[in-house]
């Protein structure tokens, strides 16, 4: 009985001297530099709001941000490595939304829980996605040109996506069922990529989450509608596929920074609160700006309930489908 009292008193001793080290460790992050892990490859929009927000964030903590892309799995293999990271905040996913709230509808098996595993830590913006064709391989001006010329041509063109599953993807299979019209899916390992084969006419269209837009202005793709609830601030004169009939029709996605599960409500805070000052600053919102995105500072409250209502969005969508991961 005596040992036993005294290995509780021990054990007590050990925890109170423990407590002012946890509680040091929380006050004084960062206390290395930060690794942003990217699900996708350079250049998509992911990687691109990864480095806009990297410098300025690195100047608010006072430690380096340095931006690391591991692409695959529609970025699952980015957000397992991140889920098994230490819980201190100094590793963080940069990924669309899908990864959280869209995977789960895709995959039977994942090697991690993404609901459990990642905590939202705050999002960064809301992606848009322009559905546009080389027009060279497609010859239309107007959505509805090319919905007529898909139905001419059922299953002859092909269009391209950062993979099964991702934002554009969906956008596409969304277009697809309220038109009732076919064409081949390309997946490919991300939107950089999947564009360059659309600028060389390997593809014939594709969902754009933005980085395509300096070609659309410089005449080598054509851009015929916004896949939004509203029309792009940044091209107020072309059309949503609602207006066009597809009533309804929204494919936009909050892409964000997550952390390893467990990470402390302090760290959590303190990362949301300087993220948010970097989405409202003119230099964020001028990047977000070349690629048709619009800066979404929210709670990690917020950013959480987001990725839930597109969790039932999407994964009604999936299933009836019958989207398959890769």
């Amino acid at each position: 009985m005596l040992q036993r009292a005294r290995r509780t008193l021990l054990a007590a001793a050990v925890a109170a001297l423990a407590l002012p080290g946890v509680a040091f460790a929380q006050g004084s992050f960062p206390s290395k530099p930060i690794r942003v892990v990217v699900s996708f490859p350079p250049g998509g929009a992911a990687d691109q709001i990864a480095r806009a927000v990297s410098e300025p964030l690195s100047q608010a903590l006072g430690q380096p941000v340095v931006v690391e892309n591991r692409a695959g799995a529609n970025g699952n293999i980015a957000g397992e490595f991140v889920s098994k990271q230490p819980a201190d905040g100094h590793t963080l996913l940069m990924s669309s939304g899908g990864t959280v709230s869209i995977n789960p509808h895709l995959y039977q098996k994942m090697a991690f829980d993404p609901t459990k595993d990642l905590v939202p830590v705050a999002a960064a913006a809301r992606v848009l996605v322009f559905l546009e064709v080389n027009p060279a391989k497609v010859p239309v001006n107007t959505a509805k040109e090319f919905v007529d010329h898909l139905r001419k041509n059922p299953g002859k063109l092909t269009f391209g996506s950062p993979g099964n599953g991702s934002s554009p993807h969906l956008a596409a299979e969304m277009m697809k069922a309220q038109a009732n019209v076919f064409a081949t899916h390309i997946p490919y390992r991300g939107a950089a990529p999947a564009m360059q084969d659309l600028l060389g006419g390997q593809i014939d269209f594709m969902f754009d989450p933005g980085i395509g837009l300096q070609h659309v202005k410089a005449g080598k793709l054509k851009l015929l509608a916004v896949g939004s609830p509203k029309r792009s601030p940044q091209f107020p004169d072309v059309p949503t596929l609602d207006e066009m009939g597809m009533k309804g029709f929204d494919a936009d996605t909050w892409f964000g920074f997550y952390a390893p599960g467990g990470t402390p409500q302090p760290v959590v805070a303190r990362l949301n609160t300087e993220i948010n000052k970097v989405l409202r600053s003119a230099g964020f919102i001028e990047r977000m700006n070349a690629i048709g995105a619009i800066p979404a500072p929210m709670s990690p409250q917020d950013f959480a309930a987001r990725g839930q209502i597109d969790s039932i969005r999407f994964g009604a969508l999936i299933r009836a489908r019958n989207i398959k991961g890769d």
